[in-house]
Order: structure tokens, then C-alpha cells, then sequence
């Protein structure tokens, strides 16, 4: 039961309390250029939730079972950069051939998971915590869907943006931000469901 607990108290936290987006300012390059519309965003945030729950498995294993008994723990940030390539290489694989539109509608921010810094913070972030690959990978899912959540309230707040009537001086990427910042103000309000 305790560890149900633990479990639910990490998710909980990677999701609202500590969003990588909203309360890090991590991985703001894909979140904003991709956040123009619903669809794209939706797969993205699937994409991420994919490249940091089995980046934080596959780096938890290297990490606990041939880095630390080798005592080669100063190589973890790169082989954790190869690791996360390597996923970001087959979603972009996977994309291109079974849903095209989607990987057209990403371009480039797709690969930029591959240099997105919330995935490399988080399997960093179990390195730092001591988490065991369970907790490591369930934290990797977490994480993904507080961004996927994020990145998909912007989108919608977006496209409806599109069609109010935004002073010219705030049209664009000054009212994304504007916005960003209120969604990051909103869910400092989650910061009390955990003590």
C-alpha cells in the first residue's frame, strides 16, 4: 500500500505539481512551435510520453545494472543523450511510415525531441532521486503526460485565440506566452494536494 502511494505521489507531482513545462520551463521550443493546433499536438505529446517512458526505462536499466557496477557513472549524460536519440530515431521512423500527416504536421519539432531537455531531466532526475526502474519509468510516463497535457491546453487555447480579437501588439507568440504564463500561474494551484 505504501508504495502505491509513493507511486501515486510521483505521478501526481510529474503531472500537475511540477510540470516540466509550466513550473521547469523545459522543452519550451516544441510546446510552443507545436501548440498552433489540436491535432499535431496531441501527437507530439504522445510522441514525448513514448520517447521519456522508455528512455527513462532503458537508462535506468544502463544505469543501475552496467554503469554503476563497472563504476562508470560519469558516462550517464552520454549515453542517456544516445539513448533518447536512439528512441526519437524510431518514433520518427514509426511516424513517417504509419501516419504521414502527423509527421508532416510535426516537421521539425519532432526531432527536436531528441535535444528536448525535459526528457533528459527526467532520466537525469531518477539518476538523482535513487529511483529503481519501476519508479524511474512510471516517473518517464508521468512527466510525458503533464507535457502532453500542457502542450494540448495551450493548442486549444490557441486556436481558439485565433478568432478573438487580440490587439495587433499581442497577436502571435506575445499572447502565447501571456498565456503560458497564466497556465503556469494555474497550476501552482496543484502545488497543495501533496505535503
Amino acid at each position: 500500500m505504501e508504495f502505491m502511494a509513493k507511486i501515486l505521489t510521483i505521478m501526481l507531482s510529474a503531472i500537475l505539481i511540477n510540470n516540466f513545462v509550466l513550473t521547469r520551463f523545459l522543452g519550451l521550443c516544441s510546446f510552443v512551435g507545436v501548440s498552433k493546433k489540436v491535432e499535431p499536438s496531441i501527437g507530439l505529446g504522445l510522441a514525448v510520453v513514448f520517447v521519456m517512458g522508455l528512455s527513462s526505462l532503458i537508462c535506468s536499466v544502463i544505469y543501475n545494472y552496467i554503469l554503476v557496477p563497472l563504476h562508470l557513472e560519469y558516462l550517464k549524460i552520454i549515453v542517456f543523450i544516445i539513448v533518447i536519440a536512439s528512441y526519437v530515431q524510431l518514433v520518427e521512423i514509426y511516424t513517417r511510415k504509419m501516419v504521414p500527416s502527423l509527421y508532416k504536421a510535426l516537421g521539425v519539432y519532432l526531432v527536436l525531441i531528441t535535444t528536448n531537455c525535459a526528457v533528459l531531466y527526467v532520466v537525469l532526475y531518477n539518476v538523482q532521486e535513487g529511483y529503481d526502474v519501476l519508479t524511474g519509468t512510471i516517473y518517464g510516463i508521468a512527466g510525458g503526460i503533464g507535457f502532453a497535457l500542457a502542450i494540448v491546453v495551450l493548442s486549444h487555447i490557441r486556436e481558439r485565440l485565433e478568432l478573438s480579437d487580440v490587439p495587433e501588439a499581442l497577436q502571435g507568440m506575445p499572447i502565447t506566452f501571456i498565456v503560458t504564463g497564466l497556465m503556469a500561474i494555474a497550476f501552482t494551484g496543484f502545488s497543495g494536494l501533496i505535503k
